[in-house]
Parts: structure tokens; C-alpha cells; sequence
């Protein structure tokens, strides 16, 4: 039986050490023949330094006085290699009671070791990290929901020593109409039945403040899948919830004043434009040429002006006006697009491709205006030798679609993606392509006001595409505010 295993080096030694039988476990484990290494001194297998110590008496003299001795620690091979070895030495004795010699087994334990060292260091560098933030909470909860462990980030955010708040239940944290919803207890239930919780709200610090939290729930559990607790990491957002809140202030005041300023400056606007087309009508017979030029600008001025008091007329009303959404065909809608662009179209050269796409609920006009703008856009900035292509599709996304609107026009740098959709931003001069530098800030506005998302990708010379995310239904059929 000795003989045969593999996993383990059994040996005999003498009273003195010597070695007096290998098995094959042995041999694979140390390297040495049996032939090579019965008859030598088992301390052949230690490094100088235990030898030195004396240490492989030391083991027999235990094993001898004790009945057993174990340990652990380095071990040498034939060809000077060191593994960590559990051993166990068991004295031998006759049957008169006397010492005969020693049982030996030996296991390689080295891959078991640097398990151990892997995770006793990943464990020290979390526990340092955990020690050292001071910008996030990070807090150890038990089942029941009680602080077990609290870190300086923690005590900096909410207020609490670790002496405080150790033991108490984490929803001390809470506002007392939270508690009331139980809504602790369902964030730890959603944490335990989904692997991970996160949410953005109001929380309360020790001194009853409040402040704004991000806050990441994750179970952890034992070797045996059995739920132990909840790491809980919470981050302070009030200065970015503040700063939010003054931006869309803000963005509220500068559409109110954009609409006010818009409607006031039409009527002015139209005394200039019907003036200028009179007197155009009237006088030309009798203007010189600069003055004929001078004429020609104002009333081109003019209408680009009045482009623009329409599209912050537009803005405005997509930010203000608030009406129930219905079902609305998107393909229909790209259809009636297609339709009003056709004369561009056919200048041009170009086609528009379009793939199936869905019915979502939301405001066709607004549906109407989005396309518009990105047909528009895409044949405009054609490239002067190639006909425009615009290609539409959608892909279902469950309870969002994602339809795409691409183009073989002359693209952008990717440095540009953010800044394309901000109101009057241009990444061409008005002399190459016409326009306010509205349209995009109208798309993202529609979309956003339908609870959906706008990106885009593109290339110098490589076409533009973009990405429109939206939800194909509404709770209650209602559209969101912006």
C-alpha cells in the first residue's frame, strides 16, 4: 500500500535517521531513486540552515518523546529545488515498547502556500484600501443589517466613530420617512436576491445634516454559498447633486428668457424682412451696386435670423410643452421625412435607406423634428464628389429600442462628440454649411424628453453615425419633464 501512492512520500527511518524505505510518492515528490537514497540520513531533504540548527534531531527527538511531531516548512529536492512541505514524523515501536524507528509522510503543500500568501496579501491590500479611503464609506453589515466593521471614509462622511456606530443598525443613515417604507430592509433584499444594490438619495449624518448618497450593496458569502453579510459603499454627491440642480436651474431661466427673447424679436424681424423685400422690389432699378449688395446681405441676415428665432422657438417648446404620448409608427414618420425632403434629395443625388422600424410611444411631432434634423444633417454635410447615403435601422433592445441613422458624409474628429450637441456649436464655418447650430441640442432635447439617450460616432471621412435610444413604452402613457 505504501509502495503504491503517489501523493504523499511515506518513508521508514531508523532510530538515527536513516532512511529505510521509498515509496513511489517519494520518488515523484523528491526526486530521488530508492536505490539513490536508502541509507542516507533523512536530513538530506532540509535546507543548511535547519540543518545547522540541528533541526531534523530536533523532529526525531520530539516524535520520540511525544509519540508525533508535525510541521511545515521548506524542503530540498534532488536537483536543489525547494517545496513546502507538511510532514508528520510517528514513532515506531517493537513489541516490547521500545523506539524501532520512525514513520515519515511528507505532502507537497507548496501550490496550498501561495494560495494562502496570494490571499493573505490581497486581503492586507484591501484592508489597507479600505483603511486608507477617506472619500468613500466603506462599512461591513451582518444579516440583520448591523455595522460590524467601519472604515476612516466612513466616520468622515457620516460623522460616527467606529466606537459609535458599531452594533447599531445601518439604517441610522436613513430619513425617518425612508425607515417608515422600510426601505433599509428592501435595499438589503434587493442586494440579496439580485447580487447588487445601488441607488441615489437623500441620507442623514450624525448631526442630523442631510447629504446626498450613491450608495452599492453586494452580498458576500461562505465556502458553502451560506449569505454572511453586505459590503455597503457610499459616496457624498451633494456638491454634484447642487451643482446639478443650479445647472438645470439655470437651463430653465436661459429657455425661458430664449423663448421670451425669440417671441419679441419677430415681430421687429418681420418689419425688417418685408421693408427690405420692398424696397428690393421698389428700388432696385435705381440702386447702385454696393448698395444692391448691401440689401442682399441684410435680407439674408435677416433670414437666418428668423431660422434662428424658430429654432429656439422649438427648443422652447420641446422644454415646456407637456403632452401625453400616444403610439407612434416610426417608420411612417421617417416615410413622411423622406417625403418632405425629396427635392433636397433628388439635388443632391443621394438616397435614404430604411430598415423596419418599430412603434414607440411618444410625440410625432417631436418624432417628426428628430428625424428631420438627422436626415437633414446627413445630407448636408455631404462630400462634394459622392452622392449622400443615409441608412436608418433598429435593433430591439427589450423594453428599449435603439434605432441608427448613418451616413457617408464628410464626419467628424471623436474629440467633437460631446460638444456636437450643445446648443449653437458648429464644427464648420457658416460659409461652408449653413444652419443655426441648434439642430443637434433639439435632437438630444426630444430624446431626453422621451427618456432616451443620443450618441454618436464618426471619422474624419468616414461618415457620422448616430445612435437614438428609446423607450418603447411609458408608465401611465406620460412623458417626463426636462
Amino acid at each position: 500500500m505504501m509502495a503504491g501512492v503517489q501523493d504523499c512520500a511515506i518513508l521508514l527511518l531508523t532510530r538515527d535517521g536513516i532512511i529505510d524505505s521509498w515509496n513511489a510518492g517519494a520518488e515523484r515528490m523528491k526526486g530521488y531513486r530508492a536505490d539513490d537514497i536508502i541509507g542516507k540520513h533523512f536530513s538530506i531533504f532540509y535546507p543548511k540552515d535547519a540543518i545547522d540548527k540541528g533541526w531534523p534531531e530536533f523532529e526525531l527527538k520530539v516524535a520520540a518523546s511525544e509519540g508525533r511531531f508535525e510541521d511545515e516548512g521548506w524542503r530540498v529536492r534532488k536537483d536543489g529545488s525547494l517545496f513546502w512541505a507538511n510532514v508528520i514524523i510517528t514513532a515506531w515501536k517493537n513489541d516490547a515498547g521500545d523506539l524501532a524507528g520512525f514513520l515519515k509522510i511528507t505532502r507537497d503543500i507548496t501550490a496550498r502556500r501561495e494560495m494562502e500568501l496570494a490571499l493573505r496579501e490581497s486581503e492586507q491590500r484591501f484592508r489597507h484600501l479600505v483603511t486608507s479611503v477617506k472619500d468613500y464609506a466603506f462599512i461591513l453589515i451582518d444579516v440583520t443589517g448591523h455595522v460590524r466593521s467601519w472604515n476612516p471614509g466612513a466616520e468622515h462622511i457620516k460623522g460616527y466613530t467606529e466606537a459609535e456606530i458599531i452594533g447599531k443598525h445601518f439604517s441610522v443613515f436613513y430619513l425617518p420617512e425612508a425607515i417608515e417604507q422600510g426601505w433599509p430592509e428592501h435595499e438589503l433584499e434587493v442586494a440579496r436576491t439580485e447580487g447588487r444594490f445601488e441607488d441615489e438619495g437623500w441620507r442623514v449624518r450624525k448631526d442630523g445634516s442631510r447629504f446626498w448618497a450613491n450608495v452599492i450593496i453586494t452580498p458576500f458569502h461562505d465556502d458553502t454559498g451560506k449569505l454572511r453579510g453586505f459590503w455597503k459603499i457610499t459616496r457624498d454627491l451633494t456638491q454634484k447633486k447642487l451643482a446639478e440642480e443650479h445647472l438645470r436651474r439655470s437651463n430653465r431661466e436661459l429657455e425661458q428668457f430664449a423663448s421670451v427673447a425669440a417671441h419679441d424679436l419677430q415681430e421687429p424681424l418681420r418689419k425688417i424682412q418685408a421693408f427690405g423685400d420692398r424696397l428690393q422690389t421698389r428700388a432696385a432699378s435705381v440702386l447702385d451696386g454696393q448698395s444692391k449688395d448691401y440689401l442682399e446681405r441684410m435680407l439674408n441676415s435677416a433670414t437666418r435670423m428668423r431660422l434662428l428665432i424658430n429654432d429656439l422657438l422649438t427648443f422652447s417648446r420641446i422644454t415646456t410643452k407637456a403632452q401625453p404620448f400616444v403610439p407612434i409608427d416610426l417608420e411612417r414618420i421617417v416615410k413622411e421625412v423622406v417625403s418632405d425632403l425629396e427635392v433636397r434629395i433628388l439635388q443632391t443625388g443621394g438616397r435614404v435607406e430604411l430598415y423596419p422600424l418599430p412603434v414607440v410611444e411618444g410625440d410625432a411631432v417631436q418624432m417628426r423634428q428628430l428625424f428631420q434634423n438627422l436626415i437633414g444633417n446627413a445630407l448636408k454635410f455631404r462630400k462634394p464628389d459622392e452622392p449622400p447615403v443615409v441608412t436608418l435601422g433598429a435593433t430591439n433592445l427589450g423594453s428599449f429600442v435603439e434605432v441608427t441613422v448613418r451616413d457617408n458624409g464628410i464626419g467628424f474628429e471623436e474629440v467633437y462628440l460631446d460638444r456636437i450637441f450643445e446648443v449653437f456649436q458648429r464644427l464648420h464655418s457658416r460659409q461652408e454649411y449653413e444652419g443655426t447650430g441648434m439642430g443637434l441640442a433639439i435632437c438630444k432635447k426630444i430624446v431626453e424628453r422621451h427618456g432616451g439617450s443620443i450618441t454618436a460616432k464618426s471619422a474624419p471621412g468616414g461618415g457620422a453615425t448616430f445612435i437614438v435610444k428609446l423607450p418603447i413604452e411609458h408608465k401611465g402613457g406620460q412623458n417626463g419633464e426636462s
